[in-house]
């Protein structure tokens, strides 16, 4: 496989072979220390200096189930940390396909032109589109779908990412060609916008170069894996990550109007019951896949009353921070919200928080559905609201007067509150991305733990935020579980993929080595150790639902 160097400065690229130190890397692991080994951590993330990787995974096209996922890399401009954020869709498919290891884009445009890169077999060309300028996702992929085929895969940002949203994604299609796959954290949708790319097209590639060396004994393995996975997974295929709307409200976790509460009376009218409910009804699907070859299949897709579609995939966090968090109780609207946020280009977590912060501030009304609506396309017609909201949660509270802002490293918590589900409030202090769940999350049941209790988290949360790592450089979507219980099949998949003894000692002490760069990098960038923490008000508010407190 190659690496493709990408300069934006002049729009030429060079293929260069993959370096011996990163043979075994995907995903997370190669972004993460591509940025660590070549870019100024003090750079400014919308600069010269910063870089911009695209990695699939190392077992991204491969036939391992649930092993589609492409990760982005950059210091980012919300947290100004290290910034990894992954999602599924074609696109890492297509990239192995080609024999791609990573894209590296470096520098800025000259001109503020709006850029295309297309990629086809052992070629990358570029073509100024400047009528695809603030195009929602929507339109954009449509648009590049009629023109390069419906079999190419896109990577593309909406106007959020053009305006220099810090809380701004980038869009990846999924197999229908819906650009409803978003690596949605850090604002890494700004940094691909700061280098002028509005879209980067991957033409399906005519044949799979991700061949194990050890076939057998590869298939094998993630044939067994992929029928394990349909066999215990029939909750997220059913409901998807709405199945945790009910398990979260039940342990007293479900953030409600700006984290005051941790549990919802009207929680059934958003849960993943509820979801099937409408889905069933309204000819849309539940078990959709997000990627081929995924036996989870946790994806689901979210039809109005007349039966048009909305979105794909309503999740559990979308609907909890862009929900209950607000004080909306209804799954059309809150899907309406998530549909609007995917085409601008908008992560719906920082922006659910963002919208609960001005809430609380009175600048916003709770429940007030319409409102919401308005505040959001606000965030890019630039009006004096939509400004303050664009730039994070953070800065909504320092703006507006609010102390009470949850955020970790000034990204926003996700939809478990620390308060009630303590491993995975340790995740959020300590992991380099900030606060994100996808970091390692202490669900309740994972370690034998009850969620509320303080005794061993910090232990869980080590565990499994070295083991999520692992899944992120493998490519392995964390919904098949970042648990010890997978490591035997993580290690037989890396080993006959690769060749080499790879045991699970080697992966455990892989992962730990490039957690271990990230901070390095953070304390470069200027992260202190007082901000591995939480905000004072989990420590000093007690829930109203259960008098819990984070105390560890």
């Amino acid at each position: 496989m190659y690496i493709y160097r990408i300069n934006m400065s002049n729009t030429t690229y060079k293929k260069e072979d993959v370096p011996l130190k990163y043979k075994h890397l995907g995903g997370r692991g190669l972004t993460s220390l591509l940025l660590c080994d070549e870019m100024n951590p003090q750079a400014s993330p919308l600069g010269q200096g910063n870089i911009l990787v695209i990695a699939p995974g190392l077992l991204t096209g491969t036939i391992a189930s649930s092993s589609g996922r492409t990760s982005i890399g950059a210091k980012s401009p919300l947290t100004g940390t290290i910034k990894e954020s992954n999602a599924g869709g074609t696109a890492g498919q297509y990239l192995a396909g080609h024999n791609i290891k990573a894209l590296i884009i470096e520098h800025l445009p000259i001109e503020k032109n709006s850029w295309i890169i297309i990629i086809e077999e052992d070629n990358i060309k570029f073509e100024v589109r400047d009528a695809l300028k603030g195009l929602g996702n929507y339109d954009t992929v449509a648009e590049l779908r009629s023109e390069f085929g419906v079999s190419c895969a896109v990577i593309s940002i909406g106007p959020a990412g053009e305006a220099g949203s810090a809380m701004s994604t980038i869009a990846f299609s999924d197999p229908e060609g819906r650009p409803s796959r978003h690596a949605g954290r850090g604002g890494l949708g700004a940094v691909m916008g700061s280098k002028g790319i509005k879209a980067i097209i991957i033409k399906r590639p005519s044949k799979s170069c991700s061949q194990p060396q050890d076939k057998e004994r590869f298939h094998q393995t993630a044939k067994k894996f992929a029928v394990e996975m349909h066999q215990t997974k029939k909750g997220l295929r059913d409901y998807g990550t709405a199945l945790l709307v009910n398990v979260i409200n039940a342990t007293g976790g479900l953030p409600t109007r700006n984290f005051s509460s941790g549990y919802n009376e009207k929680a059934e009218e958003f849960s993943g019951e509820k979801l099937n409910q409408l889905c069933k009804e309204r000819n849309g699907q539940t078990g959709h896949a997000c990627s081929r070859g995924c036996a989870v299949r946790c994806s689901n897709v979210f039809n109005n009353v007349e039966g048009d579609y909305v979105t794909a995939s309503l999740e559990y966090e979308t609907i909890a921070l862009l929900g209950s968090n607000c004080g909306i109780n209804n799954l059309d609207e809150i899907a309406q919200l998530d549909r609007l946020c995917d085409d601008l280009g908008l992560d719906t977590m920082e922006t659910g928080v963002s919208l609960g912060v001005a809430m609380e501030a009175g600048a916003l009304t709770y429940g007030h559905f319409e409102q919401m609506k308005e505040a959001i396309n606000n965030i890019i017609t630039g009006t004096k609201i939509g400004q303050i909201l664009g730039q994070g949660s953070v800065a909504t509270g320092r703006i507006l007067g609010v102390s009470r802002v949850p955020a970790v490293k000034g990204q926003a918590l996700s939809a478990y509150d620390p308060r009630a589900m303590k491993g995975t409030g340790v995740t959020y202090a300590t992991s380099p991305m900030g606060a994100d769940h996808t970091a390692g999350n202490c669900l309740p049941g994972r370690g034998g733990l009850k969620p509320d209790q303080a005794k061993d988290q910090v232990e869980l949360s080590k565990k499994l935020q070295i083991i999520t790592m692992i899944c992120d450089f493998l490519g392995i979507c964390i919904f098949v579980g970042p648990v010890p219980e997978n490591m035997p099949v993580f290690s037989s998949l890396a080993s006959s993929f690769t060749g080499e003894d790879i045991n699970e000692e080697k992966l455990y002490e892989l992962a730990r080595s490039i957690l271990e760069k990230e901070v390095e990098f953070n304390t470069l960038a200027g992260i202190n150790k007082e901000q591995n923490d939480l905000p004072s008000f989990f420590r000093e508010e007690p829930l109203p639902n259960n008098g819990l407190v984070f105390d560890i």
